[in-house]
């Protein structure tokens, strides 16, 4: 598994874990901008990943 692979599925993870505490506390604004970041951080990582072979 490459680096970036390993780090898109730790920020998956990390990802449901910030959308299940949102749910938990859904008026905490820290809880959400932590969430923020990592939904963020993973959709950048995606966008840099190569798509498939056309």
């Amino acid at each position: 598994m490459s680096g970036s692979t390993e780090t898109i599925d730790m920020l998956k993870h990390t990802m449901v874990e910030q959308l299940m505490a949102v749910i938990a506390a859904p008026d905490d604004e820290d809880v959400a901008r932590a969430a923020d970041t990592v939904v963020r951080d993973l959709d950048a990582l995606l966008r840099a990943e190569p798509g498939p072979a056309a």
